[in-house]
């Protein structure tokens, strides 16, 4: 070992020495991964530096980010939340790997919630739902034969003039494309930048082990997502397409349920009239449903449905 590294490892001993005796566990949703804890009182701290080692995959637990279940009442954002969902009595508290704070993990949201009911913390059996508090706003989760499937609210262009206009907004440029790509930017509580490839062969080239540039860039940065369309695009009334992410924060992960949602409308965008309104989005690490329909505020909301499995359950020493 290094002098970097043997520093580098004294770092993470010394940010994770504190949690000792930290219950947690670890689960993923199509092999996106989390840190969970549950935090019933609201007396858990973490720090960037604390979540980033926790999730360090060779000298933490691991993971491509960190979900505290807390709730709402004891959480600045649960409180103004609550004030119209009084039923969110539970607080998605998620931090990205590198341990900044995110808005919405749509993979997350349905690992947090069989969390809960692993912790014994609700009780929801098959064909209910559950009403839970993210800083993206309150979101509806229905336990399915499946899995679960969760209401993520209605989706919106970044840039809406540009948009519009010419169905593209920015340029993407990333290591194996050798000319930057055209991309439109979905907002699904948390910032999405989509790129169109032709095939199989441009998806495997790309290389994500560094962020792709986009120009211009949205306000609070982006999720990049580089997906091939199906052909044909639609069997069956079923749209499909495969996609790779680079997540804000964390780096190429083996799904992103808010960026699965955001691939499909603007693969549907794009489609134009006659789009269906249900795709399957294949991941590195399985396939998640995304279905559109008009919620009951009148607006095109986006179901995002698959599988969440906890793994394993620990102290940390």
């Amino acid at each position: 070992m290094d002098h970097t590294q043997s520093v580098a490892a004294e770092r993470t001993a010394g940010d994770t020495a504190a949690l000792s005796g930290l219950k947690f566990s670890k689960g993923h949703g199509t092999g996106n991964d989390f840190v969970l804890v549950a935090d019933p009182n609201g007396a858990l701290s973490l720090s960037p530096e604390q979540v980033a080692a926790l999730c360090d995959r060779h000298r933490g637990i691991g993971g491509d980010g960190l979900i505290r279940a807390v709730p709402s009442r004891l959480m600045a954002e649960g409180q103004e939340l609550l004030a119209a969902n009084p039923d969110a009595e539970w607080f998605m508290d998620y931090r990205n790997g590198d341990g900044s704070l995110s808005e919405m993990c749509g993979n997350g949201v349905r690992v947090f919630v069989h969390f809960l009911v692993a912790e014994g913390l609700v009780d929801l059996p098959a064909g209910e739902s559950l009403i839970i508090g993210t800083r993206a706003g309150a979101k509806t989760i229905v336990r399915t034969a499946a899995g679960y499937a969760v209401d993520m609210g209605p989706w919106e262009f970044i840039f809406p003039g540009e948009a519009t206009a010419r169905a593209m907004d920015s340029l993407v440029s990333a290591e194996g494309l050798e000319v930057a790509r055209p991309a439109l930017s979905v907002s699904m509580g948390n910032p999405h930048t989509v790129v169109a490839l032709a095939e199989m062969a441009e998806l495997e080239a790309t290389q994500l082990f560094t962020a792709p540039s986009v120009d211009p860039t949205p306000p609070h940065g982006t999720n990049v997502e580089f997906v091939v369309p199906a052909e044909p695009l639609v069997h069956e009334g079923m749209g499909t397409m495969t996609m790779r992410v680079h997540e804000r924060g964390v780096g190429e992960t083996q799904s992103c349920g808010t960026g699965a949602c955001a691939a499909a409308v603007a693969i549907r965008h794009w489609a134009g009239q006659g789009a269906p309104d249900a795709w399957n989005v294949h991941v590195p690490g399985g396939v998640v449903g995304v279905k559109f329909f008009v919620g009951p505020d009148g607006h095109e909301h986006v179901e995002l449905s698959g599988p969440a499995v906890i793994v394993a359950s620990g102290t940390l020493s």
